[in-house]
């Protein structure tokens, strides 16, 4: 009896563990991290759960693994988790555990970064705003007040995993956690009393027994029990702080994040690719991609200062889960050549040859005759030839050639043979959509009261600092005062200089209930100071100050008590000055439109809405709301508020985010074609100069319903809504250019054969569930130009019925650059094979 309940208990055992997965044991040594006894080289990308939608997340996860990662990676948002002390919240956006397994689901591993600091142009960095409000407290440094919450906090999400079985020892696919984050760029600041807490953290995490390796990125002190990484443009000249660790990227920049008032920045793939083949060319193991879907800061979860709501990233993923071409899919080329490589790289050390000024290899070795190698030219101006082992091989400027047998080069990141689509983030340009103008349909607005409003004031004898005074439950604080002038002559005005000192970041001026100026900072000095002059009346006059927060500060030390709002008032004429900052102020929280609630879908009815037959424009302080019919289809939707001036916005409850349309970037210091060649920066490739940093604005599909919808906007400068419209994609043009000086495709490399007898292929794909309806352009021998612009060379050969046979109705198709099949209409001369189509549903 008793073997039989023992091997009842053993079945019970097994099909357990088969139900959650095989237990999988996760240890490092210095060359890799090893996986169930097998050193890895694994490729990572970023994907924020809060971002993006869960009715997106498995797409999404698709498309990551498709274009070649094994690891997906994710901060951990304490301020959203707990957003009250000791109370938790685990719903919609930010369900983590239906996160985790969905990626699971997909095949993948995770990387969680617990932290609990975040960065992430995230606000407050991710810390809980209630945390700032414990007496005596002091976050990330040796207070005991702070240490005891973050432990909490750290032991609730391992427990949260522990509980569901997600660590790979457990079956599920966390292979790595993070502590910290970045502190190692601050810790000076904190003096010893940082490095005590670096001990600490790395103390607490290992003390959890996740039974998965801990890491600190950027943190050159991180102790022996936890790996320290590298985060950066490029990390290839990375070493670990111990011989024992391996090297690992955990944030390898794929663009950056967008500000208002600053142009779109983006990086080049070349270079992108560059910097990921010279990372494992010089022994990097583990490299992941921030951002490899960047998505969107829906409501008020930007950072700040001024943090935009799209934070696209220039990411291989746009913000609205569409590939973006050719970043993906040479990134997917790159992971597959790498990964030929995969068994040199985790055995074998790299030994290093010269081959000539800013010229080198690294070869990895099996055997005196079996190698994998990395052909370098980091020069940033010249191209070269090398030779190596005997042959010739060319090399662009600021390149690398991969070679899985030290002979065949299968990829060289200089070389773009992936398809290019038009548009990227832009719903408008170069793609085809279907648009909706909301110009027909009635508008109600209600026009916000300047200053307090009763029942919610509260007085003060001095300014108050913004953020201890809001406690971030809204971006708005009322300052009002009174001013009592005399002795001026009937009918005059007195003439006076206001001005107004603020911490940042915005801030509307009323006198006696009149506009009279806006001042504002930027991401990297959010402080201003207003001048302006005012004329005053007999008697009492009021001034109303608006403060507005845009995305609170998330990065810096000691950044959770840096300040925003109003420090200093001063009126003055020719004579004399007056300093207001200690006169009684009253101040409000909020807005009055923020009390009633108009953003809800419940009052969209409500008599609070004025309706009429035309609607007020370019009024400040003013709420606007309306009825639409989405677009046709099923795929992401896109709000334009380019008319619109500054403001938030939402869509049947939902918070879409901040807008701030009328605030431009310099016009100066864009290029459409940036030199990928040379240490990229964040300011170096950049778009959109004189232009709104963002016009567009993500609503995701699932937000939406059949028939009428709700929209709803307080706009705080004045703009038009009746140009508003939402768009949608319905199709998209694809392109590619190959030349037979290009290898073959990176997957049909096989070991041990010669890829001198195999030819090139054009590949197309269409995204979506998409088919391919049509071949606009198709051209064989020496075409030119750019994706949406192909020319016809002076040799060319019209090759549009083969690739019309050989792509139209399919979701994709590979076109051989073959003579046997396409012809030679110039012998002697080099050729290429430019293709555009049109996929759609």
């Amino acid at each position: 009896m008793e073997s039989k309940k023992l091997l009842l208990v053993i079945i019970l055992s097994m099909l357990l563990v088969f139900e959650r997965g095989a237990s999988t044991t996760v240890t490092y040594d210095h060359k890799a991290l090893v996986i169930d006894g097998k050193r890895r080289i694994l490729q990572s990308g970023s994907i924020h759960y809060p971002r993006t939608t869960p009715e997106i997340w498995p797409e999404i996860i698709r498309k990551a693994k498709e274009g070649g990662l094994d690891v997906i990676e994710s901060y951990v948002f304490w301020n959203y988790h707990e957003p009250v002390k000791g109370e938790y919240y685990f719903e919609g956006r930010f369900d983590l555990v239906r996160f985790v397994k969905t990626v699971q689901e997909a095949g993948l591993y995770v990387h969680l970064r617990i932290g609990p600091y975040a960065c992430a142009e995230w606000n407050y960095g991710g810390f809980p705003m209630w945390l700032h409000f414990i007496p005596g407290i002091q976050f990330r440094t040796t207070n005991e007040l702070f240490k005891n919450e973050m432990k909490l906090f750290l032991a609730k999400i391992v427990n949260l995993m522990k509980d569901e079985n997600l660590f790979a020892t457990q079956g599920g696919p966390i292979i790595l956690a993070q502590v910290e984050n970045e502190y190692g760029n601050v810790e000076w600041a904190y003096g010893v009393s940082g490095e005590l807490y670096v001990k600490w953290a790395a103390e607490t995490a290992v003390s959890l027994n996740t039974t998965v390796p801990w890491v600190m990125c950027a943190q050159e002190d991180a102790p022996d029990s936890v790996i320290n990484t590298c985060n950066g443009f490029y990390c290839d000249r990375f070493t670990p702080n111990s011989p024992s660790k391996p090297k690992m990227w955990t944030e390898n920049y794929v663009g950056w994040f967008l500000a208002f008032g600053y142009p779109v920045p983006y990086r080049p793939v070349k270079d992108l690719a560059f910097a990921v083949a010279r990372f494992f060319e010089t022994g990097g193991t583990f490299q992941n991609y921030y951002m490899y879907f960047g998505g969107t800061n829906f409501g008020r979860t930007a950072g700040g200062p001024l943090v935009a709501t799209s934070y696209d990233y220039d990411a291989p993923i746009d913000e609205y889960g569409f590939i973006s071409q050719p970043k993906w899919g040479h990134l997917r080329d790159l992971h597959r050549a790498i990964k030929h490589c995969e068994e040199y790289l985790v055995n074998a050390d790299p030994t290093h040859l010269s081959l000539g000024l800013k010229l080198e290899a690294h070869v990895y070795y099996k055997s005196s005759n079996d190698c994998a190698a990395f052909l370098a030219n980091y020069g940033n101006s010249s191209d070269a030839n090398v030779t190596f082992n005997g042959k010739s091989y060319f090399l662009p400027a600021w390149s690398v050639s991969i070679l899985p047998d030290c002979k065949n080069v299968i990829f060289n990141t200089a070389k773009v043979a992936s398809q290019k689509t038009t548009g990227s983030t832009e719903f408008t340009h170069n793609t085809v959509s279907i648009e909706n103008s909301l110009e027909s349909d009635p508008w109600g607005w209600y026009k916000e009261k300047v200053g307090i409003v009763n029942n919610h004031s509260f007085a003060s004898p001095h300014l108050l600092e913004q953020i201890n005074t809001t406690k971030d439950t809204s971006d708005f604080l009322w300052y009002t005062t009174s001013i009592n002038v005399e002795n001026i002559k009937k009918r005059k005005a007195k003439e006076l200089q206001l001005m107004i000192g603020s911490l940042g970041h915005a801030a509307l001026v009323f006198v006696n209930k009149k506009p009279v100026g806006f001042g504002y900072g930027n991401h990297d000095d959010a402080s201003f100071v207003l001048s302006k002059k005012i004329h005053l009346k007999q008697g009492s006059n009021t001034v109303d100050i608006l403060s507005m927060m845009v995305g609170l500060q998330n990065y810096g030390p000691w950044f959770d008590i840096s300040g925003a709002g109003v420090f200093s008032v001063i009126f003055s004429d020719l004579k004399n000055s007056k300093n207001f900052s200690s006169t009684e102020w009253i101040y409000q929280v909020g807005l009055e439109g923020e009390y009633l609630g108009l953003d809800k879908v419940s009052l969209a009815n409500s008599s609070l809405w004025i309706q009429g037959s035309s609607v007020p424009k370019n009024q400040s302080l003013i709420w606007y709301k309306t009825s639409f019919s989405p677009p046709e289809g099923r795929g992401p939707v896109s709000l334009n508020l380019s008319s619109m001036g500054k403001g938030q916005a939402w869509v049947n409850g939902q918070h879409v985010g901040r807008y701030w349309s009328s605030y431009r970037s310099p016009s100066t210091g864009c290029s459409d074609n940036c030199d990928y060649r040379g240490a990229y920066d964040s300011w170096k490739c950049l778009n959109k100069c004189g232009q709104p940093a963002q016009v567009l604005y993500h609503v995701p599909r699932s937000w939406l319903k059949p028939g009428k919808n709700l929209l709803v906007l307080h706009e705080e400068l004045g703009g038009d809504p009746s140009k508003i419209s939402f768009s949608t994609r319905s199709g998209q043009k694809v392109c590619a250019h190959v030349s037979e000086s290009d290898p073959p495709p990176v997957d049909t490399w096989k070991p041990n054969k010669d890829l001198t007898s195999q030819e090139p292929s054009l590949q197309l794909n269409c995204d979506q569930g998409w088919t391919i309806a049509a071949v606009n352009f198709a051209s064989f021998g020496t075409p030119t130009g750019d994706c949406g612009a192909f020319i016809k060379g002076s040799c060319h050969l019209d090759v549009l019925s083969i690739v019309h046979q050989g792509c139209v109705g399919k979701s994709g198709c590979s076109i051989p650059f073959t003579m046997a099949k396409l012809g030679d209409p110039c012998p002697g001369v080099q050729k290429s094979l430019a293709v555009e189509a049109f996929c759609s549903v």
